[in-house]
């Protein structure tokens, strides 16, 4: 722990009655971690953040193609429709069989897939707040260094 200094000054005026103290401290020049490492290790959480968001995005506009594609009717075996479901299907089918589906002539909309859309917003939501608890960030910080 860096302790601070304590200086005294005494100035005698006039008469011995006239005693003025004047105390002063001088605080240390660094308290806790040095700023660029407090820079560094807030930088890199907040690029963790983004990278989260990035990754939802990501995951929520596949998702959205496969409701869309779905509701539309698409043809299954066309080459884009194939690979949005294969690459959707690990992540809808987690919620597969939590909601039916709603079927009109050849579309349908999955509410799984809507459902997952839901949940995987609460995980990433989660984890970003779960960052901010540990390392709270705050806009100051960022502009000040």
């Amino acid at each position: 722990m860096v302790q601070a200094d304590t200086q005294e000054e005494v100035t005698i005026t006039g008469s011995p009655q006239q005693v003025v103290r004047k105390t002063t401290t001088t605080e240390p020049q660094a308290k806790g971690a040095a700023p660029q490492k407090v820079y560094e290790t807030k930088k890199n959480i907040f690029r963790f953040n983004q990278i989260i968001w990035y990754i939802l995005s990501l995951i929520e506009v596949l998702l959205a193609f496969r409701v869309a594609l779905k509701a539309l009717g698409a043809n299954p075996f066309v080459g884009f429709t194939s690979l949005i479901y294969s690459i959707t299907n690990p992540l809808a089918a987690p919620f597969g069989g939590i909601l039916g589906t709603s079927a009109t002539g050849s579309s349908l909309i999955e509410w799984s897939t809507i459902l997952a859309a839901v949940v995987y917003v609460c995980i990433a939501w989660g984890l970003v707040y779960l960052l901010d608890l540990i390392y709270p960030i705050t806009p100051k910080d960022l502009e000040t260094q």
